[in-house]
């Protein structure tokens, strides 16, 4: 049975979230109306870490100007967070405006033949916002699970039929996606439910750096192409999507890198000396540049969002042994010394972790006019609230029950303040483990990171630890015994969050 302080924290958390909602809701219909709403991208990276981005850290060696221009251009938000410390669950939460856990997926991530994770009936960012008049597109890693149509003995999946359950069928009018990342077969694109190329090769496995695992390749999908692909693709949305002044665009465009394969195009190779990664990280930054060439040129940059981000933190491992070998010295090498990367900056851990590295991403919008140039806000969002932000930018409200976990940041975009302030952030780790949010003091549910870290814990086993972020970011000194009052209070809340549908 629910203790009356959890059902009191939940009804008040509800409560709360419908206030914000109209609130949001009512102000932009009393700035928007129905009159000449923005265009919206949204570009997510696929495992970039905070500290890859020289604008958020200038220790680093890699330069990534464009990334710099968008942050001169517009807000950075300091202590932006994904919903998951990897990449399915944070894709979930995007769309859906929803915490993973809350579907059938717990933990983990899916392979490229998982069965669709976003249930049919739930609405997502991009059908709402076709509600509005939007066109809606998606290029990039979808990882969110297909229905892929079998042959008729029912044991292998028929390439050369549509797909039954994909982004065209979740409210997206254009798709031109692969699966899932491209280290997971199929190794196939799929424009609007079907295989550009359904005859497949065998792609072998491959080891780090370029790691691969082997399966099915469309000849069309060339590993070291793919992320210039879908840049042409997107730029090519964009540039059409431009010319149509009656209708809006939405452009979701997420990445596949840097996530493994570590693959640069050759004409990026050697731009840093910091190896594969450090090189695929400028290429990242080129592909964010023609995004904004394109908006640029096309003359629509005053009235267009654009809005940068990753799914999770970086993968490469920190090592603070000076003589330790690392990516620059043997590029199979999955880490770096800190004294040539960091490419979390200064967080704790690593991609997966419930640590700050597995969750504290890069996050920049651009929206002349509106936002402020060169402008910083250090609230704490997440991934999550980008559905509610946006329907507070068009002025309609969400379906009901559409968004449980989104929370508009439009206020703070435009140099604001919330009407009600945000609820706590909940994180989850790639094994489970739970992490709760709330201003300066950070709970972790659990024994350990919940990841790749060493000990990796449990979920829900104590002892737990309880972290003064607003004195130690790089998460070194529990302080749990010393606030333990604050502790029992942020697990109440966790719980009460956890337990709302």
């Amino acid at each position: 049975m629910m203790h009356d302080s959890q059902s009191f924290f939940m009804k008040f958390t509800t409560a709360l979230t419908a206030l914000a909602v109209f609130s949001a809701s009512f102000a932009a219909e009393a700035v928007f109306g129905t009159e000449n709403p923005p265009n919206i991208i949204f570009i997510l990276a696929d495992d970039m870490g905070y500290g890859d981005v020289h604008a958020l850290n200038p220790d680093s060696k890699i330069p990534t100007p464009n990334l710099d221009r968008l942050a001169d251009a517009g807000i950075t938000f300091t202590d932006a967070h994904t919903p998951s410390a990897v990449c399915t669950p944070t894709r979930y939460g995007l769309v859906t405006g929803r915490y993973c856990w809350r579907s059938r997926l717990k933990r983990g991530v899916q392979n490229g033949y998982g069965p669709p994770l976003i249930e049919t009936e739930r609405p997502t960012v991009a059908s709402f916002l076709k509600t509005a008049g939007y066109k809606t597109g998606i290029v990039g890693k979808w990882h969110l699970g297909l229905g892929f149509a079998q042959k008729e003995d029912g044991k292998a999946i028929d390439y050369s039929k549509p797909l039954t359950h994909g982004p065209n069928d979740l409210g997206f009018d254009y798709s031109y996606i692969i699966p899932a990342s491209l280290d997971f077969p199929p190794y196939l694109y799929f424009r609007n439910s079907r295989a550009t190329e359904p005859s497949t090769v065998t792609q072998p496995a491959q080891k780090f750096p370029a790691f691969l695992r082997r399966g099915p390749r469309g000849e069309d999908l060339v590993m070291e192409d793919c992320l210039d692909d879908l840049t042409r693709d997107a730029v090519k949305f964009i540039r059409t999507e431009s010319s149509n002044k009656e209708k809006p665009f939405f452009l979701y465009f997420p990445l596949t890198a840097p996530h493994k394969p570590v693959l640069p195009h050759p004409r990026f190779a050697g731009k840093t000396k910091l190896g594969p990664y450090g090189d695929f990280i400028v290429q990242v930054d080129w592909t964010v540049g023609e995004v904004l060439r394109a908006v640029d040129a096309a003359g629509v940059a005053d009235n267009t969002i654009v809005i940068y981000s990753s799914d999770n933190g970086s993968f490469m491992f920190r090592r603070d042994d000076a003589d330790a070998t690392d990516h620059v010295d043997d590029k199979s090498i999955q880490a770096y010394r800190a004294s040539n990367h960091t490419a979390n900056y200064l967080f704790r851990g690593t991609k997966a972790d419930i640590w700050e590295a597995g969750h504290h991403v890069p996050f920049f919008v651009r929206w002349p006019g509106r936002v402020k140039a060169g402008s910083t806000c250090d609230d704490t969002i997440c991934l999550t609230d980008f559905f509610a932000t946006v329907s507070d930018v068009v002025g309609k409200r969400p379906p009901e029950g559409a968004a449980p976990d989104s929370f508009s940041f439009l206020p703070q975009m435009q140099g604001d303040k919330p009407v009600a302030e945000r609820p706590a952030v909940i994180n989850h780790s790639a094994a489970g483990m739970f992490a709760i949010r709330s201003g300066k003091w950070k709970l972790v549910l659990g024994n350990g990171s919940g990841g790749r870290e060493r000990p990796n814990g449990r979920p829900f086993q104590k002892p737990y630890q309880l972290f003064n972020l607003a004195e130690d970011i790089s998460e070194k000194r529990n302080v749990i015994e010393e606030f333990p009052e604050i502790a029992a209070r942020l697990e109440k809340q966790c719980r009460a969050i956890i337990e709302l549908k």
